[in-house]
């Protein structure tokens, strides 16, 4: 067998300079994305050195999308993407008629056509699954109402996105291309409806037969007790289900991996298959950025800095511009549409295959793909910082309304009671931990004073009578503004161990004398924690072990009694 193979090349050489690169940017307090585009961009083809396999690298990436998008159904119900349908469905498709217009303006002081304006702004109006739904993940936001709103825009743009990528063929030869002699006589609108009942057919196969069979299928598995055999199904599921819609169906991997997710999510395990699938999920959506990096050639910004510069507006000012206003005509909050606003301020996968597919129909110039590569690769760049300013700007504003003793403009929550000013315990996180710690305390009748990141959270916390604070709990104005500095505790209830960290770090900065209890998930996030200043770590598997061992001595002592008797 040969020591050397393309395949493993690829993987080796992509995965190694993504940890390397990705390191480098977090010591850099950049975004670790940034360091697997560059790690792309160092095994591309633009610059010395090895060079990978681009089809390979481009095959491997789509799983990452698969598996994201089958986690993001595992989180999302069918009433959750039925309840943002109001917004969602007009929202995209005017965001996109916006996007495409402006890309068509941009073509045509370019001297293009009109066909290559269409597809240059089509490929400009779509957002990246992975780089939108890792930007939820980490803030912690698909479960809220904004992330739900981000999720159901970014399901209409793909749904759009595939019925673009069938229709094109068909009328490229009347908009300047080449005619497509593949559909034979089929008129469009005759590929239009075989398009809409193939689509149609996949969800209703999904809704009414895997709805019942994907759940029954791995609770069986679970039974056989064999932990390998529980994560192979859930990656047979994701995979399976992806493929077989694509080739079935023609209905893209993204959009089959979610619907396989959804309709897991019926199943009592659909948290056990979560967690299985997620370090596979991180790994191939790290091959994703550098098989984007990989496409990227960076003599376009000395060579056509101008068009470039306008592609990135078109990007990241008109298309967050155009869904602000669509999301607050709506009457959400500014804070959602601002969320929405960067979530899509990017381009992604789809805009890469649009591009192909227009070049390979004689629509869309060399020029053009370059500049929608280029676009894609800053605007993904630019992204995290987009949501790192919005994150300082949300929490500056939580602290300022928290300082005036008045509530956040939030239309989609009531006003909570006033915080406490001395002698409390704060509270970070309301979550699946966070809130069993509140419900608590609060019975027990001590002051509290909650601090979360999630509307949702925040509001249940509120309707308990908590009091509480919506912002990132890692901003000093934040923890200033919940008087932190005379609060008599602090509880960290967050499972960002890292955050918890600068948590704690900005508690000891304000109260160096303030007791502080964390949560820990490793003994290594012990040791971490206690470091930056708690003065207890709380880890599950340690109450567990303790709790049981406290079972048993109480049932031996009952037992005993018992036969004594």
């Amino acid at each position: 067998m040969p020591h050397y193979t393309p395949l493993i090349a690829t993987i080796v050489f992509a995965l190694v300079l993504a940890y390397a690169a990705g390191a480098l940017a977090l010591k850099l307090r950049l975004a670790p994305i940034v360091g697997y585009l560059a790690a792309g961009v160092a095994v591309g083809p633009f610059t010395p050195g090895f060079v990978a396999d681009q089809s390979l690298a481009a095959e491997l990436s789509e799983i990452g999308v698969i598996l994201l998008m089958f986690g993001v159904g595992l989180h999302f119900s069918l009433g959750d993407l039925l309840s943002v349908r109001a917004i969602a469905i007009p929202g995209a498709a005017v965001q996109i008629a916006i996007a495409t217009l402006l890309g068509m303006a941009l073509a045509w002081l370019l001297g293009w056509s009109i066909g290559a304006g269409l597809v240059f702004g089509l490929a400009l109006s779509v957002a990246s699954t992975v780089v939108l739904l890792r930007a939820l993940e980490v803030r912690r936001l698909l479960e809220t109402g904004r992330g739900r709103i981000a999720v159901g825009w970014l399901i209409v743009e793909d749904l759009a996105m595939v019925l673009v990528l069938v229709l094109l063929p068909p009328v490229a030869g009347v908009i300047g291309g080449h005619a497509d002699t593949a559909h034979g006589g089929a008129g469009i609108y005759v590929t239009h409806g075989i398009t809409l009942a193939k689509g149609g057919a996949f969800v209703a196969l999904m809704l009414v037969v895997g709805r019942r069979a994907i759940p029954w299928l791995l609770e069986r598995t679970a039974g056989l007790g064999s932990r390998e055999l529980f994560t192979l199904a859930v990656l047979a599921i994701a995979l399976g289900v992806a493929y077989a819609s694509a080739r079935l169906f023609d209905v893209s991997f993204a959009l089959g991996a979610f619907f396989a997710g959804m309709v897991l999510k019926e199943s009592s395990l659909s948290h056990e298959a979560a967690e299985q699938s997620l370090p596979f999920r991180d790994a191939f959506a790290v091959l994703f950025f550098v098989a984007a990096g990989m496409l990227f050639d960076p003599t376009i910004l000395v060579r056509e800095p101008l068009p470039v510069l306008a592609t990135l507006a078109i990007i990241v000012v008109g298309k967050s511009l155009a869904a602000l206003a669509i999301v607050r005509v709506f009457g959400r909050s500014l804070e959602t549409g601002l969320t929405i606003a960067v979530s899509l301020a990017q381009i992604g996968e789809f805009s890469f295959i649009l591009a192909a597919l227009g070049t390979d129909l004689g629509l869309l110039p060399k020029q053009g793909n370059d500049l929608i590569l280029a676009g894609a690769i800053l605007s993904i760049l630019l992204n995290p910082v987009l949501f790192a300013a919005l994150d300082r700007w949300l929490s500056s504003r939580a602290a300022k309304a928290a300082a005036e003793a008045a509530p956040v403009e939030d239309e989609e929550a009531p006003p909570g009671p006033p915080l406490p000013t001395a002698d409390h315990v704060v509270l970070i996180g309301f979550g699946r931990v966070g809130s069993r710690v509140g419900h608590a305390l609060h019975a027990a009748g001590h002051a509290l004073a909650v601090i979360e990141s999630e509307r949702e959270s925040l509001d249940a916390a509120r309707a308990l009578g908590i009091a509480g604070l919506l912002g990132n709990a890692s901003s000093e104005d934040v923890l200033a503004a919940a008087h932190t500095a005379a609060a008599r505790a602090i509880i960290v209830a967050i499972p960002q161990t890292i955050e918890a960290g600068q948590v704690i770090a900005h508690a000891r900065t304000l109260q160096p004398g303030i007791a502080v209890v964390a949560r820990a998930h490793t003994d290594r996030d012990v040791d971490y924690l206690l470091a930056h200043g708690a003065d207890a770590a709380i880890m599950g598997e340690r109450e567990i072990a303790r709790g049981m061992v406290e079972s048993i001595e109480s049932l031996d002592t009952k037992l005993g009694r018992y036969a004594t008797g």
